[in-house]
């Protein structure tokens, strides 16, 4: 079975982040979400998550995926946490998948990892950004092992485009079908 890390930061994106907390385990994948702090999470709306763990918890384990939650101050948080952006270079260098919604791709080009990538964000989030990154209006980008989305609106895509990483096209279609989007 998969393992995903979903790191909650004050202020995420509540949206992006329980589309694809609930959709990855629809699909049997095992999801850990943790907190940057021990507590509950306030997020951007007021909703209020209460992570599995504190991420200094988790920080041995190993998983096959970390997806960053957007919105703000979330990403920013994200972003400036070195827990997380040692976190994203070493999954990274292990050939696992890194994937980041909305704003928090942000935290993927401080972490390095979108040199020479094509990468997708909220606009005016990486469209601004220096680097050699390719920015793409798409509402999914996939490059290697790095996966972005564009926001709360694509937040069922970029996590269904998880489930077939994962699992393969038939879970995805599974998954799909039971959400009743046709």
């Amino acid at each position: 079975m998969s393992k995903v890390l979903i790191p909650l930061a004050p202020g995420c994106e509540e949206l992006e982040a329980v589309t694809v907390i609930d959709i990855l385990r629809r699909a049997g994948i095992d999801v850990m979400t943790a907190g940057l702090q021990a507590g509950s999470v306030r997020c951007s709306r007021g909703t209020v998550l209460v992570p599995d763990a504190a991420l200094d918890d988790v920080l041995s384990r190993n998983f096959d995926m970390i997806v960053l939650p957007g919105g703000m101050p979330g990403a920013e948080y994200l972003k400036n946490d070195a827990r997380i952006a040692a976190l994203l270079k070493r999954m990274a260098a292990q050939g696992q998948y890194v994937a980041a919604i909305c704003a928090a791709p942000m935290a993927l080009h401080a972490a390095g990892l979108l040199e020479g990538k094509t990468a997708t964000s909220y606009p005016g989030v990486l469209d601004e950004l220096s680097g050699t990154h390719t920015y793409s209006q798409k509402a999914v980008v996939m490059d290697g092992n790095i996966v972005t989305s564009r926001g709360p609106g694509t937040a069922m895509d970029f996590a269904l485009q998880l489930v077939e990483l994962l699992c393969g096209k038939p879970e995805r279609i599974e998954v799909e079908a039971g959400l009743q989007r046709t």
